[in-house]
């Protein structure tokens, strides 16, 4: 599942016109619709993979209109790729601010799981934005936090662009009670045993046999004893 789909499934796209759904990959989407919508996230491959599908029509002679919606934000190196391969005139581009997904009533997600792999590893600053632009809607949403507490370099930055953020747009939450009374921001760095653990909980066993994601899980044939793959939700209503 994707985090799309915890929103909006196929049946309320299809109501909005939305005619068919393809996987933004290598091989070309066959469709002859007359204009494409790409929602992506702002990864250079994806990019690359777009364009081939755009000079694949310019070659055929097909015209379609192309619009890529960035989320959660666009990337000037995603553009640039664009106008490298000769597309960016053809395209139209556009972002979709979705910093916050609620996987159940007590658990929000930002669903970056490059997040690691580009800071920690590549020393990658971009998705330091994003992080600081979920907690301003945070706190526009639930009002100003009482105290913020936090340890590593990366927890450091993304809170004084948040500050930033807040200064900027005159704090839009502190009018509102405070609902939420601390934040902690700690880096994953500063404890990688514990995500090595073994898992002993119900859903960390569901997770470590089947993976979950998006707070979802995919049951295959060999578990649900049919030709048919079930995708259940795990959350507070699950009595299991």
């Amino acid at each position: 599942m994707s985090p799309l789909d915890r929103i909006a499934n196929i049946s309320i796209l299809k109501q909005h016109e939305v005619d068919k759904l393809y996987k933004v990959e290598s091989r070309p989407a066959l469709s002859t619709s007359d204009q494409f919508c790409f929602l992506v996230r702002p990864r250079i491959k994806t990019m690359r993979y777009i364009a081939d599908i755009v000079n694949a029509d310019k070659m055929s002679g097909r015209s379609r209109k192309y619009k890529i919606i960035f989320s959660p934000q666009k990337f000037y190196a995603c553009e640039m790729v664009l106008e490298e391969e000769g597309v960016f005139g053809d395209v139209t581009c556009d972002e979709w601010s979705f910093y916050l997904l609620p996987l159940d009533e007590d658990i929000i997600s930002m669903e970056l799981p490059e997040f690691f792999r580009d800071y920690f590893l590549e020393g990658d600053h971009r998705w330091i934005n994003s992080v600081a632009r979920a907690l301003q809607l945070l706190n526009s949403l639930y009002g100003p936090f009482g105290k913020a507490y936090g340890i590593g370099r990366c927890a450091k930055m993304s809170y004084e662009l948040w500050r930033d953020l807040e200064e900027e747009s005159e704090g839009d939450g502190q009018g509102r009670k405070p609902e939420i009374g601390n934040i902690f921001l700690m880096d994953r760095d500063t404890d990688y045993v514990t995500a090595l653990c073994s898992q002993v909980v119900y859903e960390g066993l569901v997770d470590d046999t089947f993976r979950i994601k998006c707070g979802s899980v995919d049951f295959g044939p060999d578990v649900t004893s049919s030709d048919k793959s079930i995708k259940v939700l795990l959350n507070a209503q699950d009595k299991v």
